[in-house]
């Protein structure tokens, strides 16, 4: 009898999982990166602060991706924010507030009349995470700087030359963390550290059909 209970107890558990999606990505995560996790309530809390600010000033923002995308949208920053830290860590920058803050001030500069929270909603970015946007932007300046000697080459060879260096850095501190998506929000693209659609085999064409945009890397290609 104790074998049966265990047994049917071991059934029962495993179809626990199979219906709350069990897994190295799910208990409530949104997505795993290396040792952290962002969790889902953390999401659903941006995602809804997204939306407020977007209601609250949508006749002077053009949203640049389908409101129903928000969560991916919001769920692709939070994992950016993560995979610039680690490109930090991995090479040795450090920034401060004041460096976080003067790389905001630049964007918010540059933003004009449309205001930076304005442009933040229309790309998928809750206006509390600016502080953290300016963080991941002071830290590509410095990486930038690292890497330039602190004068940013003349040529477009050159300048082309330090984009790629830094895009290979980023992937391989995305590789490192391993990320994994919960399958309920979609997958990484790791060409622009985007979150996509999880592919569906009901709904895959017989025929792949053309697309204008290049296919989406699903894993590093570093």
């Amino acid at each position: 009898m104790l074998r049966t209970s265990i047994a049917v107890t071991a059934a029962a558990i495993a179809a626990t999982c199979a219906l709350a999606a069990c897994g190295p990505v799910r208990m409530g995560s949104a997505a795993i990166l290396g040792n952290e996790r962002i969790s889902s309530t953390t999401l659903n809390n941006e995602v809804a602060n997204l939306q407020q600010a977007y209601q609250a000033n949508k006749s002077k923002i053009q949203l640049q991706f389908p409101l129903s995308q928000a969560p991916q949208e919001v769920l692709a920053w939070l994992v950016r924010f993560k995979v610039r830290d680690q490109m930090a860590v991995r090479n040795h920058v450090a920034v401060s507030d004041g460096q976080s803050q003067r790389a905001l001030a630049a964007i918010s500069a540059q933003a004009g009349a449309t205001g930076i929270k304005n442009l933040a909603v229309a790309n998928g970015l809750p206006p509390d995470l600016l502080p953290a946007l300016g963080r991941y932007e002071a830290i590509q300046n410095a990486l930038v700087n690292k890497m330039d000697g602190g004068t940013l080459p003349k040529s477009q060879a050159a300048q082309q030359a330090i984009g790629l260096a830094l895009g290979k850095r980023q992937c391989e501190a995305a590789k490192s963390l391993d990320i994994l998506i919960n399958p309920q929000f979609g997958r990484m693209d790791y060409n622009q550290l985007t979150v996509i659609p999880s592919a569906s085999k009901l709904s895959a064409p017989v025929t792949p059909a053309p697309s204008p945009t290049p296919a989406p890397a699903l894993k590093p290609p570093c």
